[in-house]
């Protein structure tokens, strides 16, 4: 598991381990970290950063496609949007 707090996963957290992933992701997105039009990691990677399951990192990574942060093709992999949108605490305002 991270050594970093803000990128630590609860597994006996309310949220489900795949949303709690995507949080993380997001947060990289947002601050930078992974920037737009950059391939993120793939399942197999993710899960083991997390020590998940690669289901629950794909899961994970179909959360941010809903969130409209990533876009997959095939062959190519998983990239950072150009455009992100509004972060959803935002658009509650």
């Amino acid at each position: 598991m991270p050594d970093r707090t803000d990128d630590a996963i609860d597994p006996d957290g309310f949220k489900p381990i795949y949303v709690q992933v995507a949080d993380i992701f997001e947060r990289r997105i947002r601050s930078g970290k992974l920037r737009p039009d950059r391939r993120i990691p793939g399942e197999l990677a993710i899960a083991a950063e997390f020590g998940i399951a690669r289901e629950t990192a794909r899961r994970a990574v179909a959360e941010l496609r809903e969130r409209g942060l990533v876009a997959t093709w095939h062959g190519r992999g998983t990239f950072v949007v150009a455009e992100l949108p509004p972060p959803a605490d935002a658009e509650a305002e």
